[in-house]
């Protein structure tokens, strides 16, 4: 059972305003990529763990903490900066935004009190790195180059446990498990598997797999404890383990369900810093914990002030707050496939908030493509060999709003959001959402056109907080007419398709082409809006226009998209093709030129599409 030291009684232990020099804490920060809580000392009789189980047995083990998306640099971003990304303009998957003078890493706090702060190696914040966030940031970024006596924060990253290391070649993935005796290789018979995956060879393989991958993992974190064991400095440390984000396969990462945003997390005191710690060592935790509480916790335990635009809250310290009731989660554009999420959580509880429900959770992601898995899944999906848990994620739409019992249904696959018995649920968690949206300025309701257009001359944690450039109370209110896919809302979307906001005008145009051949009434005002000043409306008119019939208007304004100035626009004209199918054939010489010859994370995905969707396309 947990227990939690008061926070008086802490500052008396240890007062962060009178700790010396000499005093502070060592902080080593040990995280893996792209795994849940697959640990032995998780309860996972499977897992092979015996470093990580050592250390829950002398540390505290976290049972609900959490990250703040289902993908690495978004949860990166907020890692750093005790940020939500959907306020720091950060939220896309592979976008690059800038951080406002008021905006540190939380890193810089630590090096001008004194510490020495190295990170090994991966930023991936999706903003480029300040050269005064770390001392040094390299392969080769160590404690030990520290001047003596000085108070360190190190991270190292351990990548072996990443997605793309599941679907290696033989060779390279014996390379990396190279260290797993016999006995601590997995059976590909024995793996358990989620209901939402097919029992399949490939499945099986790949789960076993991602186990394997762990123990190498496992190994590897023994080697940094090691040297902080040799360097006489395990007394001085505190010491954190976490996973970036949820397990790296299919239908897992880069969702927001339990399996996307679970992480492990062990923390581990020192007997002079045990009066900080929430129990005894070898005690488990259930608080629960949030991506952006780990900058305040670090600030706390180091002694250090707490800026005050942070959002999170410190969990452990002199300054450790309140626990929380909620914690939140977000979902935007995943690599070349644009969506819209938001999700608040509780410890019994999870809510989803979808505002794109016409985009199906399965839409193709290249790069998600590769894994014998998701190879299988889609077409056992595309031949009808599915059941009904299985298929689910290859639905054409998804529901508005998803209500999940995480105890009795940890792998959220049973919808309660249409359950009478959970109504006063349902309807607590959506005013939370609401509220979570608002008062954390989301980013997320402007379309990613907007804030390019919006953030050219300032930052978009300034745009964030302007409330002319984000109106969210009319955003949210668009949405939410955009989300209906009733014809009866035709013509509320036509009026505020002559909204004078683009970014409203926007969400009509949204709520047009989600609604099929519904939206034939409107198709006088979507003619005239592919003339819109924007060219996110216009293309969006265009699907709506695709989707009632009219190909021969539509196809114009996407192929002349395929030119634009903005890797968005393109990006997006290409998505609307490829649903499209074959009637999009008309515009393959576009579509092989829309790929432009400079470099950025948008156009990376712009040329993945333009690689991929031709042979789509190609008569059979």
């Amino acid at each position: 059972m947990s227990r939690r030291i008061p926070i008086w009684m802490a500052a008396v232990c240890l007062s962060s305003a009178a700790v010396a020099a000499e005093q502070r804490p060592h902080i080593l920060w040990i995280t893996a990529e792209d795994i849940c809580p697959d640990l032995g000392c998780y309860g996972d009789t499977y897992a092979r763990t015996p470093v990580l189980d050592r250390l829950a047995t002398q540390g505290i083990r976290y049972t609900n903490a959490f990250g703040i998306t289902g993908v690495c640099a978004p949860n990166r971003s907020c890692l750093i900066t005790g940020v939500y990304p959907s306020t720091l303009g950060s939220h896309h998957m592979r976008c690059t935004t800038r951080l406002p003078d008021a905006i540190q890493c939380f890193s810089e706090s630590l090096r001008g009190a004194g510490y020495y702060c190295t990170n090994n190696a991966k930023t991936d914040y999706n903003f480029a790195p300040p050269k005064s966030a770390w001392d040094q940031s390299s392969n080769k970024a160590h404690w030990r180059s520290r001047q003596p006596d000085q108070p360190f924060f190190s991270v190292f990253n351990l990548t072996v446990c990443h997605e793309s290391q599941i679907r290696q070649s033989d060779a390279s993935f014996a390379k990396n498990t190279a260290r797993l005796t016999p006995d601590q290789r997995h059976d590909p018979a024995g793996v358990p598997l989620p209901p939402f995956h097919p029992d399949t060879p490939e499945v099986r393989q790949d789960w076993a797999r991602y186990h394997d991958l762990i123990t190498a993992m496992d190994y590897q974190a023994g080697d940094v404890l090691q040297q902080l064991e040799q360097d006489g400095l395990a007394d001085d440390t505190i010491v954190f383990f976490f996973g970036d984000n949820g397990a790296g396969m299919p239908g897992c990462k880069k969702w927001i369900w339990q399996a996307g945003l679970h992480v492990p997390l062990i923390v581990r005191f020192p007997a002079k810093y045990q009066a900080w710690a929430p129990g005894q060592a070898g005690s488990v935790c259930d608080r629960l914990v949030s991506f952006v509480d780990f900058a305040p916790t670090v600030l706390s335990l180091a002694g250090v002030e707490i800026p005050g635009h942070l959002q999170g809250h410190a969990f452990l310290g002199p300054r450790a707050a309140e626990p929380r009731t909620y914690v939140y989660a977000i979902r935007d554009r995943m690599a070349e496939r644009f969506d819209t999420v938001r999700v608040v959580r509780d410890k019994r509880f999870q809510y989803v908030r979808n505002f794109q429900p016409h985009r199906s959770w399965s839409q193709f992601t290249s790069y998600t493509e590769e894994m014998p898995t998701m190879k299988v899944w889609r077409a056992m999906a595309e031949a009808g060999q599915l059941n009904k848990i299985q298929a689910r994620y290859f639905q054409p739409d998804k529901p508005i709003e998803e209500l999940y019992d995480n105890e009795a249904d940890p792998h959220h696959v049973h919808n309660l959001a249409g359950d009478p018995w959970f109504t006063a649920v349902l309807e607590r968690m959506r005013r939370e959402c609401r509220d979570f949206v608002l008062r954390t300025h989301d980013l997320g309701l402007l379309c990613e056109y907007e804030l390019e257009r919006r953030g050219r001359d300032r930052t978009l944690w300034d745009v964030a907080h302007d409330p002319q450039a984000n109106p969210l109370e009319r955003l949210l209110a668009a949405a939410e007419v955009a989300n209906r896919r009733d014809a009866a809302s035709v013509p509320a979307l036509v009026e505020l398709l002559k909204a004078d906001e683009p970014a409203v005008r926007f969400w009509a145009a949204t709520g047009l082409a989600a609604l099929g051949e519904k939206a034939r009434l409107a198709t006088d005002d979507l003619l005239k809006a592919t003339q819109d000043e924007s060219p996110h409306v216009r293309v969006l008119a265009a699907e709506a226009l695709a989707n009632t019939g009219r190909l021969d208007d539509a196809l114009p304004v996407l192929t002349a998209a395929l030119q634009d100035d903005s890797a968005v626009i393109r990006l997006r004209a290409l998505n609307i093709l490829d649903q499209l199918g074959p009637a999009a054939r008309p515009a393959l010489s576009a579509i092989r030129q829309a790929a432009m010859q400079t470099k950025g994370h948008v156009e990376d995905y712009v040329g993945r599409m333009v690689e991929y969707l031709p042979e789509k396309f190609a008569p059979e």
